[in-house]
């Protein structure tokens, strides 16, 4: 299917410059360390001694040339959309009819979380599956992600990306096409669902949007098990939000230290996904340290810790976050796992979506497509296939 003429493509690869490369490793070199309380762990934040393990890693046997073949193994492009240059991953599947499917990343995360799902995707039969099942994958960079560019407008909100998907996807040719995503993903998902509906198919989500009908007894007719995520989550905005606030009112005063300090960057993001995913305390059990500096990566190389934090202030400024008075008509599949900062009961979930599909997952948390590739695949599989 070849690119629209309304859509200017251009090939891209990532390729930080040798002076970026240089100047962060002089950086790390530099680092002057904080103080912590003994024994405290990950009690007040990122562990100090993990914090010295994963630096010296990343100075002495980290290879970010080998990240970037591994990335630019897939076909990556950038496209002039909505008055700015979007990048992005468009991998076309192998099989009889390949439905496209754009999948969104959040924060902090970026393309780089599905670099183990987009070839079980495309090309199922390659990985033990259905031919008939294959995917055209579109994975964007948010902008102000990633190798997007900046936005250097107020006005970024999930609602206008959504808008800008509709017009990629429109642009690549594609007149139908499904939609995933998790964290921003799933809002932006859940936008594309609410003001698109006609080009957008079905979507699928790995963090689900919902609010009980009655705030004042939120817990009302819920079994057991719902009441305890629903405390949990309780428990996340009252212990773990704190990030949200800062980067939803001056993300610009958080980015000094974190455009300056790799360490800073890679402390405020990895502390997330050891607290966010199903790791036990041990961030390691999920991730390696080349998964988690990769991603690292695509926020220093290309200086994007300002401009991701201020999707967080831009949401929160335009009154409609988080939305609450939308209705997702399409049919909808969401995996629920165990590990997710967000588990609503599915009752609350159907107030706001046409759910067609509710899986409760066995393992994982909130990086599902790294912490649990084959189970989201094969959910994404299993949630599209009558669907075609």
């Amino acid at each position: 299917m070849p690119y629209t003429r309304r859509l200017r493509v251009e090939p891209f690869r990532i390729a930080g410059s040798d002076d970026v490369l240089d100047d962060m490793r002089a950086r790390l070199a530099r680092t002057r360390f904080p103080d912590e309380i003994a024994g405290s762990g990950w009690g007040y934040g990122a562990e100090l001694a993990y914090m010295r393990e994963l630096v010296a890693y990343w100075r002495e046997r980290y290879d970010w040339r080998a990240a970037e073949a591994r990335l630019n193994a897939f076909p990556q492009f950038r496209a002039a959309v909505g008055g700015l240059h979007i990048h992005f991953i468009h991998q076309r599947g192998r099989g009889p009819a390949p439905l496209p499917l754009v999948i969104t990343h959040g924060w902090p995360g970026s393309v780089a979380e599905f670099v183990n799902v987009i070839g079980p995707l495309t090309d199922p039969a390659a990985h033990g599956g259905d031919a008939a099942d294959a995917f055209d994958v579109v994975c964007p960079s948010i902008p102000g992600f990633g190798f997007s560019d900046h936005p250097r407008a107020p006005g970024m909100t999930p609602e206008r990306v959504a808008a800008l998907w509709a017009e990629l996807m429109h642009g690549l040719g594609y007149r139908r096409f499904g939609a995933q995503g998790g964290d921003w993903g799933a809002i932006i998902t859940t936008y594309l669902g609410f003001r698109h509906p006609a080009p957008l198919d079905v979507i699928h989500l790995n963090m689900v949007l919902a609010f009980p009908p009655d705030s004042a007894d939120p817990t009302h007719g819920l079994t057991q098990d719902e009441r305890t995520a629903v405390m949990q989550l309780q428990r996340f905005r009252q212990e773990e939000s704190g990030y949200q606030a800062i980067q939803g009112t001056k993300p610009q005063t958080l980015a000094y230290g974190l455009t300056d300090s790799p360490v800073g960057l890679a402390a405020w993001i990895v502390e997330k996904f050891r607290t966010w995913s199903d790791c036990g305390g041990e961030v390691e059990r999920r991730f390696s340290k080349d998964e988690l500096l990769t991603n690292l990566m695509l926020y220093w190389v290309p200086a994007t810790a300002n401009s991701s934090c201020r999707l967080y202030c831009e949401a929160l400024r335009s009154g409609g976050f988080p939305p609450t008075d939308f209705r997702v008509g399409v049919p909808t599949g969401c995996a629920i796992f165990p590990r997710e900062i967000m588990r609503p009961p599915r009752a609350w979930a159907e107030r706001f979506y046409n759910v067609t599909r509710w899986t409760p997952m066995q393992a994982g948390g909130h990086f599902a497509a790294m912490e649990e590739p084959a189970a989201l695949v094969g959910e994404i599989r299993a949630f599209f296939r009558p669907l075609r």
